[in-house]
């Protein structure tokens, strides 16, 4: 065939599909208790990624996502509202809604699931386990300003007491239970 190319010729067309209105372009989002375990894994070091771009304000997306080991499609995949494009880089947005179960220790020692539902949960928690560091290290003032206060509906725990005669369990505690099984 003259003036036709290769690539042209042997193109096989397929039909287009229609689908039902209202149904154009839109994703069903699947329920985080439903997510294979890989898939939520990988959900897990991309909200890593986020939080680490939030520490480090010059860091760029796919630098951070080489260093949790996830691609940076899968970061847009899961937290799509997180990420804005300013000045022709992707930045992360200062909070987001997504919700995350963290642990948080009780009074023996024992993880307690919360379910937070933004990034100041998440970082609130994550403050007071490191100020529960600082008071088993000797600093008397580091659990003063969490007394009688809540992290997503559940009290925290801030007696000195308490806290000594559990010291034991919360040496292999972790906020992330994926790190800690």
């Amino acid at each position: 065939m003259k003036g036709q190319s290769r690539r042209t010729r042997h193109v096989r067309r397929t039909p287009k599909v229609k689908l039902p209105p209202g149904r154009l372009g839109k994703r069903r989002s699947i329920p985080l208790s439903k997510l294979p375990k890989r898939s939520s894994a990988a959900r897990d070091r991309a909200l890593h990624v986020l939080a680490e771009m939030r520490n480090d304000p010059n860091l760029l997306l796919g630098r951070a996502a080489r260093l949790h080991g996830v691609k940076p499609d899968t970061v847009r995949k899961y937290f799509p509202s997180a990420l804005k494009k300013v000045r022709g880089r992707i930045r992360v947005t200062k909070n987001d809604r997504y919700s995350e179960t963290l642990f948080l220790p009780d009074a023996q020692g024992n993880s307690v699931p919360i379910r937070t539902r933004s990034f100041k949960e998440r970082s609130e928690a994550g403050q007071y386990l490191r100020d529960i560091g600082r008071a088993l290290r000797g600093d008397i003032r580091a659990l003063s300003k969490w007394r009688g206060k809540k992290i997503a509906g559940v009290e925290l725990l801030t007696d000195e007491r308490q806290l000594t005669a559990i010291e034991p369990a919360l040496s292999e505690f972790s906020l992330y239970r994926t790190f800690n099984s």
